[in-house]
């Protein structure tokens, strides 16, 4: 069967590498904020257009919206609908630059991209990352948002190429387009080893408890620890092509690597949480790479928000020091026998001071991996 607008896209083409030319088009931002959200581009006599949807797995988070009432701004010219632009570096990635395999594939030029903001408070507010990213990819090309109803002269509309759910393998297309057009002219430099660490971001963010010990671990290996949101884009894109061995934490620097990574680069993954979200970045290296990245799952347990009770972004991982250092040396990345110990009680404890979790009081342990030992337990009983 042929996948249409109304299911969600697929690598494997159909409305995901399609082109929709509409002329005097209307885009209509959200007006609230909300994970699902009535915006989108309604054709000049009304109708939906479905194809400009933004879909996250199963279902579409950009919904059919009202027509406006009374007049609307007008853009003239010939854009390129980008669709719904994430704030978030990791969602930007993967959901803003998912139209954008089409710059390859266009009948005519156009004179900018446009996209609608995720939230409306962020207006026509563009991050540098974001500038900086299609700056990468289309040099030149100017970009706006609608912030407000707008009618566009004419409006290109690509099939959504790339995405979280099947669509994170991305299309043909949209591969080709990022390995042909983006970063081209950044040269490698930095370091053969390299860990992509999340140690730096804080405790807002989430993250591994633990991590700078194994930080300290794989300085002795010869790794530089790099914190990605300490530089601009050219210069991570530079360190990721230079290296030869990448570990990195799971995140959305891993979605960045997978764009400008090659087959020949070893690549591995730490979770740092119990998550699908882990294997679609492993599925993005995997397709984007042409390689196969090492995924070591290591957790001894989970420490997710009390007011949640399970397992998100901002969850914090305990890492089990010994089965990281095992699998690393089993798959190459560090001296093979080398043995990692694991975290004394006392080393744990001063963690989660250093951490402030013992403090806020607002993480405790997550029940699945309560119920997991707890499993364990009386199988040893059972088996005693």
């Amino acid at each position: 069967m042929t996948a249409t607008a109304d299911t969600q896209p697929l690598p494997e083409g159909g409305w995901s590498e399609e082109i929709r030319y509409l002329s005097d088009a209307t885009v209509l931002p959200p007006t609230e904020s909300g994970f699902v959200q009535a915006a989108g581009i309604l054709d000049r006599d009304g109708t939906y257009c479905a194809h400009g949807a933004l879909w996250r797995k199963f279902r579409p988070l950009t919904t059919e919206p009202e027509p406006p009432e009374g007049p609307v701004g007008r853009l003239t010219g010939r854009w390129l609908w980008g669709g719904v632009l994430w704030a978030h570096f990791g969602h930007f990635l993967v959901e803003s630059t998912s139209r954008l395999w089409a710059l390859a594939h266009l009948e005519k030029p156009v004179d900018g991209i446009l996209f609608i903001p995720k939230r409306p408070r962020s207006g026509e507010k563009m991050h540098g990352f974001q500038t900086g990213f299609i700056e990468l990819m289309a040099p030149g090309l100017q970009t706006r948002v609608a912030a407000e109803p707008t009618q566009v002269d004419e409006l290109v509309v690509p099939g959504q190429g790339f995405g979280l759910g099947k669509i994170t393998a991305g299309t043909e297309r949209f591969r080709a387009a990022i390995h042909a057009r983006f970063a081209c002219d950044i040269a490698p430099d930095g370091p053969e080893k390299i860990y992509l660490s999340r140690s730096a971001l804080g405790l807002g963010k989430g993250g591994l408890l633990g991590e700078e010990y194994m930080e300290d671990l794989l300085r002795a290996e010869g790794y530089e620890i790099f914190h990605p949101q300490h530089h601009d884009l050219a210069t991570q894109i530079a360190r990721y092509k230079a290296a030869r061995q990448v570990i990195a934490a799971d995140g959305s620097a891993v979605h960045l690597y997978a764009m400008v990574g090659r087959a020949d680069q070893s690549v591995a993954m730490i979770m740092r949480r119990q998550s699908r979200f882990t294997n679609l970045l492993a599925e993005n290296v995997q397709h984007f790479c042409e390689t196969t990245p090492t995924v070591i799952s290591a957790l001894r347990t989970e420490w997710v928000r009390k007011s949640k009770g399970k397992s998100n972004r901002l969850s914090f991982g305990e890492l089990d020091h010994a089965i990281i250092g095992a699998a690393l040396a089993r798959n190459g990345f560090i001296r093979e026998g080398t043995v990692w110990p694991a975290l004394t009680e006392e080393d744990r404890q001063q963690i989660f001071v250093d951490k402030g979790l013992n403090r806020s009081g607002d993480f405790v342990e997550s029940p699945y991996f309560v119920r997991q030992r707890m499993r364990a337990a009386r199988q040893a009983r059972r088996a005693g």
